[in-house]
Formats: C-alpha cells, sequence, structure tokens
C-alpha cells in the first residue's frame, strides 16, 4: 500500500490559528513507526502540472492563487493567508489524490494523508480548501484512460459541496455525500446521493444510513475506482462536528466503506478530510485508524 504524505509543505499560519496543522506530521510519524507501510512506500507525491488542475478549476482562479492576487474577501472564505507555502501545499496535496488514484488501480488501496479538501468550487476556495482534490483527481484518471467510471464517497462531516458543484453535469463522477445536515455549508449544493443527519448523531443511526446509502450508490455508479473521504470530524469530542460518533464507530464506518468497495472490486484512493478535536492525539487516533483498517481490509 502506498502512502502520500504533504506535512513538510506546511503552511506559515498565524498564532492560535484553529487549523490543527501539526496533525499531518503527527499522523505520518504514527505511520512510519507503525511498521504497516514500508518505508520505500511512503512518498512525497510530485509536482502537479496547472493542465491537471484545469479540468475541474477555471484559469483565472487559477492565475489569481499562483500569482497571490485573491481578494481578501477570497482569502478571508479560504481561511488562510496567502503564501508561496500554501499554493505549493495546495497542487502537492492535489497530487497525493492523483497519485493515490493511480496506486489503488495497481494494488487496490492507497492513502493521501492530507487531501479531502471539498470545499472548493471552480472559481473560488473556501472552508479550508483551495483546489478540490477529489474532483481533481477524479477528471484526470478518467481522462489519463485508467477508468471509465469513478464514485465518491464523502464521510466527512461537512457536505463535498464544492466536490458537487463541480461535477454536477458529469455523468461519468458519482458524488455520494453524508454529513450532519445544519453544519457549514449552510447552502448545500447537490450531490448525485445526500444524507443529511441530524445534530448528535450516533453510532447506530449514523452506520445504519452509511450502509443504506453505500449500496445505492456503488450499484448507482457502476464505478470501477472509488475516492473515500474518511473525515475525522464526525467524532462525538470534534469542535467543527455536531455529529456524536465514537472512535469505534468511526473504525466501523472505515470497515463498511472498505469492505464494500472490496467486495465489489472497487479499488480506493483515500484522503484524510477534516478534523478539529480540541485534543490532536484523537484526530491522530481516527486516521491512523483509517489507515490500519485499510491495509488489514486489503490485507497489505
Amino acid at each position: 500500500m502506498r502512502v502520500y504524505y504533504t506535512d513538510q509543505f506546511a503552511l506559515p499560519l498565524p498564532e492560535g490559528h484553529r487549523f490543527p496543522m501539526s496533525k499531518y506530521t503527527l499522523l505520518r510519524q504514527r505511520v512510519a513507526a507503525s511498521g504497516l507501510v514500508p518505508h520505500q512506500k511512503i512518498l512525497i507525491p510530485p509536482p502537479l502540472q496547472d493542465e491537471a488542475i484545469l479540468r475541474a478549476h477555471d484559469s483565472d482562479y487559477l492565475r489569481r492563487v499562483q500569482q497571490g492576487k485573491l481578494s481578501i474577501h477570497e482569502i478571508r472564505k479560504i481561511g488562510f493567508p496567502w503564501s508561496p507555502e500554501m499554493v505549493e501545499r495546495s497542487f502537492r496535496s492535489s497530487s497525493a489524490t492523483l497519485e493515490s488514484c493511480r496506486a489503488a488501480l495497481q494494488e487496490g488501496v492507497a492513502v493521501n494523508l492530507a487531501g479531502g479538501t471539498h470545499h472548493a468550487f471552480r472559481d473560488h476556495g473556501g472552508g479550508y480548501c483551495v483546489f478540490n482534490d477529489s474532483a481533481i483527481a477524479a477528471l484526470n484518471i478518467i481522462a489519463e484512460g485508467h477508468v471509465k467510471r469513478v464514485v465518491i464517497i464523502d464521510c466527512d462531516v461537512h457536505q463535498g459541496d464544492g466536490t458537487a458543484a463541480i461535477l454536477v453535469d458529469n455523468p461519468d463522477i458519482y458524488t455520494f455525500s453524508i454529513h450532519a445536515e445544519k453544519n457549514y455549508p449552510f447552502h448545500k449544493q447537490k450531490s448525485n446521493l445526500d444524507i443529511g443527519l441530524d445534530d448528535g448523531t450516533t453510532d447506530a443511526v449514523y452506520l445504519a444510513r452509511l450502509a443504506e446509502g453505500l449500496d445505492y450508490a456503488l450499484e448507482e455508479s457502476q464505478a470501477e475506482l472509488a475516492i473515500y473521504l474518511a473525515g475525522a470530524d464526525p467524532y462525538e469530542h470534534d469542535k467543527l462536528g455536531r455529529l456524536s460518533l465514537t472512535k469505534a464507530g468511526l473504525r466501523q464506518r472505515d470497515e463498511m466503506v472498505l469492505e464494500n468497495c472490496r467486495t465489489a472490486g472497487i479499488p480506493v484512493a483515500i484522503t484524510m478530510a477534516g478534523g478539529y478535536a480540541k485534543n490532536v492525539e484523537d484526530i491522530v487516533d481516527i486516521h491512523f485508524q483509517t489507515v490500519a483498517t485499510a491495509a488489514q481490509i486489503f490485507n497489505l
């Protein structure tokens, strides 16, 4: 199983910024120390070319990101101050998801230890997302001729609004989002399948609704590849989550998604998506649990 990391491209965030950037380094260190993945398969993704980004994003938006010409409003909407490091990391994180798709088609499963930036739209970013790595990866993996159909299974606690909007007219990519209905974004887009959950939803209800959604999405999509956003933010102690899943429930979620895909013969590229628990070690525990579950289920 190949694992891609981008934590060396850290963003220079102001003191007190609430985004837990340290989780990426801690997660990569945890994966490396565990022995789950051979050292030679823990990889830095290559740079991504502009052409790959432009399959999902407008050229004017890309240019303004690269040149630091985003407006104050656009930067505020993204949530990160502009910097060359922000640009580099955004390129590399999208590259890591595309590389994970290519690797999954060879080995069954692969992981981007970042990614899941599903609030980026074609012409603007939002919610800590500059480029939409899922849309970029899905569009490019199809354009390269590797597959004809992709399903995006978004289990971040927030709806994948940017992903849905970018791909709304694309019949070859199926978008499925299960999320807290009253959480951000407050104006939802239309995925192929949306399951909005009540605040405080616990393990049993979440897993039952997920099982229904997975059955439907995998049947409807007829996908040859899945991109799975394994957000840590449905966790009961997440500051931005509004759902009440336990770590055990999140492990069952991962098992359900990955077992269903493996049984259906669908390779899976996994991204980490959100996680905002007060204790960063809780976020790392949940993300690491996803990596370990993938290795177990795909017998790697």
